[in-house]
């Protein structure tokens, strides 16, 4: 079980990458994703606030390659545990940034910099959830040697977005507010 769930939470996180990319870069996904990014103030409590649809996205996709692979439900279980938990620490307010571990592992510090309002990247930065070590391979990270903080957090055209609830989630594509 040990070995399945090394060798699954790599294969897990890489697709949930993948799978963050593409809620950035699909204007039909960003839809649902930015309810995500319409947090203000990094804390813990915002990896919560998803729209509901996405979270549908990211389960079939990520955990379905698992299943074929022959992965245990129990190793699935402790994988789907440790990516939430993690998921949970990098979206609290700690400034940690685990030293020369943040090129393999993705913390607080590096996290915050993904919600940040003005990103450099026309889709953003730091996708990773678990492994920071795909945003540098893949040349998405983002993060200041010093312990710097965005300005501001939320997504461009948030002031435009309506932040009644049952809008985001029943009715997300009906504002034209798409990405530029």
């Amino acid at each position: 079980i040990i070995l399945q769930v090394l060798i699954y939470i790599v294969i897990a996180d890489f697709i949930e990458w993948i799978v963050h990319n593409m809620l950035h870069r699909i204007n039909l996904l960003w839809y649902f994703h930015r309810v995500h990014h319409s947090i203000t103030i990094m804390d813990w409590i915002g990896n919560f606030r998803f729209h509901w649809m996405e979270i549908i996205i990211y389960n079939v996709i990520k955990y379905a390659p698992l299943t074929i692979f022959g992965a245990s439900a129990k190793a699935i279980l402790i994988v789907a545990v440790i990516s939430t938990l993690i998921g949970h620490l990098n979206h609290s307010n700690i400034k940690t940034s685990w030293g020369p571990l943040r090129y393999i592992l993705n913390s607080p510090m590096m996290h915050i910099w993904h919600h940040d309002k003005y990103p450099r990247r026309k889709y953003g930065e730091n996708f990773a959830v678990v492994f920071s070590l795909w945003d540098w391979i893949f040349q998405t990270a983002y993060m200041p040697k010093d312990k710097e903080l965005p300005n501001k957090l939320g997504f461009h055209g948030q002031e435009k977005t309506s932040s009644n609830i049952l809008y985001r989630f029943f009715l997300p594509f009906l504002d034209k507010n798409k990405r530029e």
